[in-house]
């Protein structure tokens, strides 16, 4: 995957309390070679929801960054430490509930903008710098 048209993004969302506080975090690295980080407070919800809202606001932003040409020949890597939230884009497990079903049917249209999208799991150390972007934004709140 590592050819000149791939996009990885690292993406990550968390929530204290759960429900509470979210953030989401997102490391995209372009096929260019230079790489984005952002991190956002996302108000309060759940963790579940947090990792899907990272997931579709790093296509959103990957889109914008290569721009819709170039995205439509983009082959996407997203990488995880949410192995329910790849298990559910990958049609493993089914979505019981209905607000990430409805945040599923978003990404699912967003995955048309691109070549390809593959949804992969990480362990939780090999997507540190999302992760941080989470915690960075979190710890950012006024409590």
């Amino acid at each position: 995957m590592g050819d000149s048209k791939s996009i990885i993004i690292h993406t990550d969302g968390g929530a204290r309390g759960n429900p509470g506080p979210a953030a989401i975090g997102v490391v995209i690295e372009l096929p260019h070679g230079s790489t984005k980080e952002y991190g956002e407070r996302i108000g309060n919800t759940t963790n579940n929801v947090a990792e899907y809202k990272a997931v579709i606001f790093a296509l959103k932003k990957s889109k914008q960054l290569v721009g819709k040409n170039k995205a439509k020949n983009a082959e996407v890597v997203v990488k995880t430490d949410s192995e329910l939230l790849c298990r559910q884009l990958n049609g493993i497990y089914k979505i019981k509930d209905k607000n990430l079903g409805l945040l599923f049917i978003e990404i699912w249209n967003l995955l048309q903008d691109f070549k390809s999208v593959i949804f992969t799991h990480v362990p939780r150390e090999l997507n540190r710098e999302a992760d941080a972007m989470v915690n960075r934004a979190l710890d950012s709140l006024d409590i």
